[in-house]
Formats: structure tokens, C-alpha cells, sequence
């Protein structure tokens, strides 16, 4: 079975063995040195000055973030799910937040922002995805961010990048707080999750706040190369190996041309057999489709051709197909994917089948491989 679905991802061989060793005790000297290591790595691929772990999914350092930087007001952009998500985190504590809500396939509007902030001078934490993935839709963020910190610069700025993180390069000029889980690009199993912070989200930071998701205890822990509580040793283990595999052997830089090229030649494919994308701007993380029969066609995918690919949520349920570009994706599985779809659609009787999704993906990656 191919695994397509944007998280999580297909754990290679390489890191699946090296998690397979024995466990190891985390208050010792051996997984100290691992853990230093793995702090190092995290940092450089983040761009952050600092970085937190924690033993949780994706959304226990979005708990983390809300709890630890908005003290007085939020402000929290939500086109979808997971920016859903930050309005129920901030709820669920009480915290005072302004929403910016929008249709999922719609990005945040920079005057909404404006008029947002200068009607409620006291927000003092902004929060937004760069990828919001209930929706493959792509937040522009780097506008966003830096127009908050014009604005007013003690405000911290917070982006969840979880499906966003080593799939392109993150611009982090305007962000104090980055999030991230292990079950994406990172093709870790889910259960690690963690925090890229700036110096000036270091400086609010103060004694933090919460039990568990305290930053200010996991950080003064995790510099002196600890957990706080129980660390995820495997997980972290297998962090170490997976980014020293992106950083130092295949490289960032065509890490990121290299999910560009899929994620292109994958819309132009879907696009040249009559399917329509959903999201205004596509992310790059994955490609949304929406379509009456995506629950149809998802079925063919799976049972007749070994292809699992993920569906939408909530009103969107049955009507989204989304495909995943997060990873070392092999072209050959991606084109697979494509061909499989326009075969899919020749058995809904909506089309004859005749390979052009196939060409089509193989003549874009390699040309734009080529240029």
C-alpha cells in the first residue's frame, strides 16, 4: 500500500531500523550526547535560536504555544481545522482572542488584521498556519507576521508549521514561535511535536506557564541536554538520524526543489484530467482536490490500486481528495498516484483513460529538473 496521506507519512526502512535498537534509559550520559546532538540539528533545520521537544503530537505544542505567549489577547487567523484548533486551545484555558474566520479554501486578508489590532490594542499573541492542512491551503505568512510586528512589535508572533516545516524554506525574520510535529516531512511516527523560538520569545517567555507544556521548564531542561519529564527516546533517536539524512545528505535546498517539483507537476496533472483544486493558493504540502465523487474515486484508489490518499473533514467530508508531497517522495510513486486517479476516472465512466496524467507529471518534473 502506498502511503499518500499528508501525516502521517511513510517511516523509511533506514529510520525504522535505527528506532529498533535497544531502549535506552533517558537520564543517562549515552542519550544525553543523543539528545544534545539532536537539539543542534533541529535548531539549524528549524532557523530558530532555540527549540523545545515534547513528547505529544502537533497539537500539544500548539496547547504549549497558546499557553506560554498569550497572556492578555490572541489574535488567531482560522481558514480550517487546525486554526480551528487554536480557537478551541484558547477557550478551553479562557483566554481573551479576536478570530479572523474565513472559508477554507480562503487565506487571511492583511486588513483584517489591521482593523483587528487597532481595535484591540491589548492583543499581545498572533497565530496563524503557514500550511493549514484540512484544506491544503497555503497562509501567506511572511506578509502576515511582518505586518503584525509593524504594527506593534511586542507582540509575539506564533506559526504553526507542521505541515509546512521541510517542505519549504521558511522565512522566520518576523516569527517568535515556530511548531512542528515528527509524523510529517520529518517521516517520524506521530508523537514528537516541538517549538522553534526567537530571542525576543525567549525574553517574554518568563517562568512560563501550564504543568506539562511549561516552555520555560522544558527549556531551561533541554539546554542542559534533559527532558523536563519522560523524553520519547525512540522518537528522538530517530529524529537525530532523519535529520542528519536531510541536512547533510540529501541537503535543504533540494529537499525543498525536490517536493516544489512533485507538488507542480502533480497540479498540472490532476488539473490537465479535468479535476479541480481546492485551495485559492495551494500549499505545497499536498494537493487538494475537490470533487462530488472523492469518496468514490478514494475507494478505487485504495482497493484496486494500492494507493491510500486522505479525504476532507467536516463539511468537506467526501468531497476533498488530498494527495500528500511532504517527505522523500520517489517521482515513480507520485506518478503512480496521478495515473491511478485518471484510471479511477475512467472506471466512474468520466473519462477515457489514455496516460496524460502520467505524461503530464513526468514531463513537468523532469523538465523543471532539467531548467
Amino acid at each position: 500500500m502506498l502511503l499518500f496521506t499528508p501525516g502521517p507519512t511513510p517511516v523509511p526502512e533506514r529510520i525504522r531500523q535505527v528506532m529498533a535498537a535497544p531502549t535506552i534509559h533517558h537520564r543517562t550520559p549515552e542519550f544525553t550526547k543523543i539528545f544534545k546532538e539532536t537539539r543542534k540539528l533541529l535548531i539549524e533545520f528549524l532557523k530558530m535560536d532555540e527549540a523545545v521537544v515534547f513528547a505529544s503530537t502537533g497539537t500539544g505544542a500548539m496547547e504549549a504555544s497558546v499557553v506560554n505567549f498569550c497572556k492578555k489577547k490572541a489574535l488567531i487567523v482560522n481558514s480550517g481545522k487546525f486554526g480551528e484548533r487554536f480557537v478551541e486551545i484558547a477557550k478551553s484555558y479562557s483566554k481573551e482572542y479576536v478570530e479572523l474566520k474565513y472559508d477554507w479554501d480562503e487565506a487571511v486578508k492583511l486588513d483584517d488584521i489591521k482593523k483587528a489590532m487597532r481595535e484591540n490594542p491589548d492583543i499581545d499573541s498572533f497565530f496563524i498556519q503557514i500550511c493549514e492542512s484540512s484544506g491544503g491551503l497555503r497562509q501567506p505568512f511572511e506578509e502576515a507576521s511582518q505586518l503584525v510586528k509593524a504594527l506593534n512589535d511586542e507582540v509575539v508572533v506564533v506559526a504553526d508549521g507542521i505541515t509546512a516545516i521541510g517542505v519549504e524554506p521558511i522565512d522566520t525574520t518576523h516569527l517568535d514561535v515556530l511548531i512542528g510535529g515528527s509524523q510529517k516531512a520529518l517521516m517520524l511516527p506521530p508523537g514528537l511535536s516541538f517549538l522553534g523560538l526567537s530571542p525576543y520569545a525567549q525574553r517574554v517567555l518568563g517562568e512560563g506557564a501550564g504543568y506539562y507544556f511549561n516552555v520555560a521548564k522544558e527549556l531551561k531542561s533541554q539546554k542542559e541536554g534533559t527532558t523536563a519529564f519522560t523524553a520519547a527516546t525512540t522518537l528522538i533517536i530517530g529524529l537525530r538520524e532523519m535529520l542528519n539524512i536531510l541536512i547533510k545528505e540529501v541537503g535543504l535546498d533540494e529537499l525543498y526543489d525536490r517536493t516544489d517539483r512533485i507538488a507542480s507537476a502533480t497540479r498540472l496533472a490532476v488539473e490537465a484530467i479535468g479535476l479541480t483544486l481546492f485551495p485559492q493558493k495551494p500549499a505545497n504540502a499536498m494537493t487538494a482536490i475537490y470533487d462530488e465523487d472523492a469518496e468514490a474515486i478514494r475507494k478505487i484508489l485504495k482497493s484496486k490500486f494500492g494507493v491510500n490518499v486522505a479525504g476532507g473533514q467536516e463539511h468537506l467530508k467526501g468531497k476533498l481528495i488530498r494527495i500528500n508531497h511532504m517527505g522523500l517522495i520517489e517521482p515513480y510513486e507520485a506518478s503512480f498516484v496521478v495515473d491511478s486517479i485518471e484510471m479511477a476516472l475512467d472506471e466512474l465512466g468520466r473519462r477515457s483513460y489514455e496516460g496524460l496524467a502520467n505524461r503530464i507529471f513526468n514531463e513537468t518534473y523532469f523538465r523543471i529538473l532539467e531548467e
